[in-house]
């Protein structure tokens, strides 16, 4: 069984109190331009009709709204918002309803608080009483309109969020999808050169790599990871490639404690570490260190990958969105977050004609803990 649409929340209600007060001046003006009456006990009039008016068509609406819904539920085919909108033959009995009898309580209670002696509805001719009703039910047509406007026009922003949010994680699964195989290849080149030169290390490069690719490639279907699993991945990938490269690669990691647990999308800074290794220190004849380091500041998280390999050739300056990796790190960065992550090149050393290593850092909005 569906469970029972909850009441409508204290934004609606306060809403609703705002939309009567309003109604209640523009019809107290109105009476008092259009038949002269007095301002004081017209305000007064009018304020309680239209709540008690407003508050009898509510619940109404909110009682009938109630039975055609569970009448619906029963049949197996009850919509959202059957409950709050009940439709128009039965809003309009609502309205009808509801003005006559809050018309009636709210004279009752303008005679208690002006001490006037105002003909009810029963006592009045029926001319009387079709002019009053047709007087009161143009508000509450009005009003009904208006908020049934309100409501649909919301209804479908949150479709479109929700398709918006829909595309842009399919979006992002697609790159991902397009990440992967990208890393495993460029793997298994680097495997295929070392096994025409040295069989036994690229045996245990091999077993490095199946370790790697179990424990990355089941990380890789989430969401997003604890920051201190995506530099687990990325030691298990280093180790990966020292078996190649030996001595001439070495690695250093700066995680401070309380970012360990901070969520990130998975192989984020993957492709950045292979940019590294593949341009910047595998072309410089001793190699060099890497670093990743975490840091936060200003509500910003920011990860740095650093080498002191090669970096820019002055006569060849990498262009903005670099290779392969560059770009999809910068398309998942721009679905997930937008505008408010980026990532940025530079040259560690400007003082050095060539080499002088490279940065590349990536900005995100500092989440909370998972």
């Amino acid at each position: 069984m569906r469970p029972l649409p909850l009441p409508p929340p204290l934004h609606w209600f306060l809403r609703h109190v705002l939309l009567v007060l309003l109604l209640t001046v523009v019809v107290s003006i109105a009476l008092v331009v259009v038949f002269n009456q007095s301002p004081g006990p017209t305000l007064v009039y009018c304020f309680f009709i239209s709540l008690f008016c407003a508050t009898c068509i509510n619940l109404l609406r909110f009682g009938l709204g109630w039975l055609r819904w569970q009448a619906l539920q029963r049949l197996g085919r009850a919509p959202r918002d059957a409950f709050d909108w009940p439709g128009w033959p039965l809003m309009t009995v609502c309205l009808i309803l509801g003005t006559g009898l809050g018309y009636s309580i709210g004279l009752e209670v303008g005679n208690f608080v002006t001490g006037f002696q105002e003909r009810s509805l029963l006592a009045s001719p029926l001319r009387r009483v079709l002019a009053v009703m047709v007087i009161s039910l143009i508000p509450g047509f009005a009003a009904t309109f208006f908020l049934l406007y309100r409501h649909r026009m919301a209804s479908a922003e949150a479709n479109a969020e929700t398709l918006r949010r829909q595309a842009a994680e399919t979006q992002l699964r697609l790159l991902e999808s397009q990440l992967e195989p990208h890393m495993l290849f460029n793997t298994l080149a680097n495997l295929r050169v070392l096994i025409g030169l040295d069989a036994e290390r690229a045996q245990a490069m091999l077993d490095h790599l199946i370790a790697f690719l179990r424990a990355t490639l089941s990380a890789s279907r989430v969401e997003r990871h604890p920051l201190k699993d995506e530099f687990a991945r990325l030691a298990d990938y280093l180790a990966l490639m020292q078996v190649r490269m030996g001595a001439r690669l070495r690695f250093e990691f700066e995680l401070p404690e309380t970012l360990r647990e901070l969520p990130v999308p998975p192989l984020l800074l993957q492709p950045l570490v292979e940019n590294a290794i593949k341009h910047g220190l595998e072309p410089h004849v001793g190699g060099g260190t890497l670093r990743v380091c975490a840091s936060a500041a200003d509500g910003q998280l920011w990860l740095d990958v650093e080498d002191d390999g090669a970096g820019f050739d002055p006569a060849r300056p990498a262009t903005p969105d670099g290779g392969f990796g560059t770009v999809q790190v910068r398309e998942r960065l721009a679905v997930a977050f937008g505008p408010r992550a980026a990532l940025e090149l530079s040259r560690l050393d400007l003082s050095r004609p060539t080499g002088g290593g490279t940065r590349a850092r990536i900005r995100l909005p500092l989440p909370a803990p998972a």
